[in-house]
């Protein structure tokens, strides 16, 4: 069994993980720290496990073998180093952490202890990403010229999002690091590492992180990618564009549905059944500590995730493209 200690429920998705937690069989969750004493209290009250005040004295127990980090973003590296150095395996909420620097930071300590780190980047693994990387990959779309990505909720309107959400010294930013991970990490995947990032984030609800935000990757044959993502918009559906030189696949338009036309093909709109997911991310951290294997693609899009997130806050304040191979 794989004794789990939970470093912090500042996250919104830490619940689920800890559910997560509680489904695999493999897995119990046995202790709590958080950063936030009555928030942590009243979480391992929730479920029947001890707090600790102290991360130290937590990460000190030799029966705890992981730990789940959902703690807010600006301490990632702190408490992650920490974890390793501990001998604790980690899961953890993206993004790894703000800069490149500090993920470095991380990898090496995850390196030197021989634990087994593992990202949650949900949906790299959904259905419909395997259908897309097979188009990709059988080269149907013909030249990939241009991806686009979005995903936005009404969070920042309606208010049902955490105040600390909008905390820039906590968060890093606003929605395009929270939700707009997610099309980051899917354009990188069907496009890969582009030459340069170039962002533009908005403000309509006047906070101190962007609740509006698009970032373009662009690429040294001529292929673009856009990302969008938002708190500031209602009934914006998930939607997935891939275009070619031989086709275009979309998803989502309104309804999370596959559809093709590709010169090869019949000529005309196909609609596709979404492939099986692969397992998530925390099943497949739980099997890697099991297994005594690596993670090594889920870090590496880890990795490059924040990358592009660290080039598209620089584009900002900078007001120009960065370039990736400017970064640290």
């Amino acid at each position: 069994m794989i004794r789990i200690g939970k470093i912090s429920y500042w996250h919104v998705h830490a619940d689920e993980y800890t559910q997560q937690a509680i489904d695999n069989p493999s897995t119990e969750l046995v202790a709590i720290w958080d950063e936030k004493s009555e928030r942590g209290q009243a979480k391992a009250l929730q479920y029947g496990v001890p707090y600790y005040s102290s991360l130290d004295e937590m990460l000190a127990r030799d029966d705890i073998d992981a730990v789940i980090v959902d703690a807010p973003t600006n301490i990632h590296c702190e408490v992650m180093v920490k974890a390793a150095r501990a001998g604790k395996h980690i899961f953890t909420e993206k993004v790894v952490a703000p800069t490149n620097k500090e993920v470095q930071e991380i990898l090496a300590a995850v390196r030197e202890s021989g634990v087994k780190l593992t990202v949650s980047l949900p949906r790299l693994y959904a259905g419909y990403t395997q259908t897309i990387e097979k188009f990709v990959r059988d080269g149907s779309l013909g030249k990939l010229t241009l991806a686009r990505v979005r995903l936005s909720h009404n969070g920042g309107v309606a208010n049902w999002l955490p105040d600390h959400f909008y905390s820039k010294e906590q968060c890093g930013g606003g929605a395009l690091i929270d939700l707009g991970c997610h099309p980051m990490y899917l354009v990188r995947r069907f496009l890969g590492m582009p030459e340069s990032v170039s962002a533009n984030f908005g403000y309509v609800t006047g906070r101190e992180v962007e609740d509006n935000a698009v970032s373009v990757l662009r690429y040294s044959e001529g292929a673009l990618g856009i990302v969008e993502a938002g708190f500031v918009n209602s009934h914006s559906p998930f939607s997935i564009e891939l275009h070619g030189t031989e086709g275009t696949l979309l998803f989502g338009f309104p309804e999370e549905v596959l559809r093709v036309r590709t010169n090869s093909g019949s000529g005309k709109w196909e609609t596709l059944e979404a492939d099986e997911p692969l397992p998530i991310a925390f099943d497949q951290w739980a099997e890697h500590i099991r297994d005594d294997s690596e993670a090594t693609d889920n870090i590496g899009m880890a990795v490059d995730l924040t990358r592009l997130m660290e080039a598209s806050t620089r584009s900002v304040a900078e007001g120009r493209p960065i370039r990736i191979d400017e970064l640290a």
